[in-house]
């Protein structure tokens, strides 16, 4: 199972060499770029990160599609993939549509929008000239005129079972929003219905304290407010009706006091013990990369980064 580290919207994009630097000279595998409307661009982020290394993977996450055409991600996409020579991958979902709707691009079907957009990248990046007439998507004898080499991984990053179904379809593989549980990703890989190949890809928020108290309490605040909205990652939680209840009756107090158990199903929380067996179960259930976010300010999460790249060592030991 490939360890990454998440590059937080929130990060200045002078940040992105350093952070991109240390990561891969303390081996790490995998380095992801966030694109979160109305922070940094992603595809910008990731050139500059593909240039300042030399052997990790790059990815983008998530492009929404309906803000560029597709003819214009696809351009990004083989241009990035012309700088990483077999480092590139490409993350593509819905897209936040509230965001969406900020900007007059909200499609009438977003399920369908996401379809043909991963429909035509496909075939662009496979070098075709393309006409296409689609119900969010129009092209007329489009090719692209420097197609990557080699192949661009293209992911999903979807939530639902209607989502999940489609990037069984039309995807290489997933990227799954926190919290990225062991049954999550088992959820996932029955609903996307794909092959062996279908790479599934683990956002992981985590807290790692040498007082697995504290760290809990920290998070249990954060866990609270997504239970006012849970996502389907929530309701993939075996116990997720008796966290709901847990959070009903005792609020974050409750919430910080659940079953260890239950921690290791959610994520890295706690002590490094603790990161090790979220990870075992994650590599378990058939994650083939898992990418950390640090804390949102540089400064605290340079120390952060650190602590990833120890885990990870100690993750790959006999």
């Amino acid at each position: 199972m490939r360890i990454g580290l998440t590059f937080q919207r929130t990060f200045p994009s002078s940040e992105v060499v350093r952070f991109a630097r240390i990561a891969e000279d303390g081996g790490l595998d995998d380095l992801w770029l966030i694109e979160d409307c109305f922070f940094t661009s992603g595809p910008s982020l990731a050139a500059a990160a593909l240039t300042a290394t030399e052997r990790m993977r790059v990815g983008v996450g998530i492009l929404p599609a309906v803000v560029r055409h597709p003819a214009v991600t696809a351009m990004e996409l083989a241009t990035l993939a012309g700088l990483g020579q077999g480092r590139f991958v490409g993350g593509i979902g819905h897209g936040v549509q509230r965001w969406m709707d900020q900007m007059g691009l909200k499609p009438d079907s977003p399920l369908t929008a996401l379809e043909e957009t991963f429909h035509v990248i496909r075939r662009l990046l496979n070098g075709e000239q393309v006409t296409f007439e689609g119900e969010t998507v129009t092209l007329d004898h489009v090719r692209l005129e420097a197609p990557p080499e080699q192949r661009v991984p293209l992911l999903a990053g979807v939530r639902g079972p209607k989502s999940m179904a489609l990037a069984g379809r039309v995807a290489d593989g997933v990227i799954l929003a926190e919290p990225a549980s062991p049954s999550y990703v088992a959820w996932a890989r029955e609903h996307a219905d794909a092959g062996d190949d279908f790479e599934v890809v683990a956002f992981s928020s985590w807290i790692i304290m040498d007082d697995a108290d504290v760290a809990r309490s920290i998070m249990a605040g954060l866990i609270a407010e997504q239970l006012a909205r849970p996502n389907a990652g929530w309701k993939a939680l075996p116990f997720f009706e008796d966290l709901m209840d847990r959070n009903a009756d005792g609020g974050v107090e409750a919430i910080a006091s659940m079953p260890q158990d239950w921690w290791h199903e959610i994520g890295p929380i706690g002590t490094p013990t603790d990161a090790h067996a979220y990870l075992d179960r994650l590599e378990a259930a058939g994650v083939d990369a898992v990418t950390m976010y640090p804390a949102p300010k540089v400064d605290l999460a340079l120390g952060d980064l650190e602590t990833i790249i120890t885990i990870n060592r100690q993750q790959r030991q006999p």
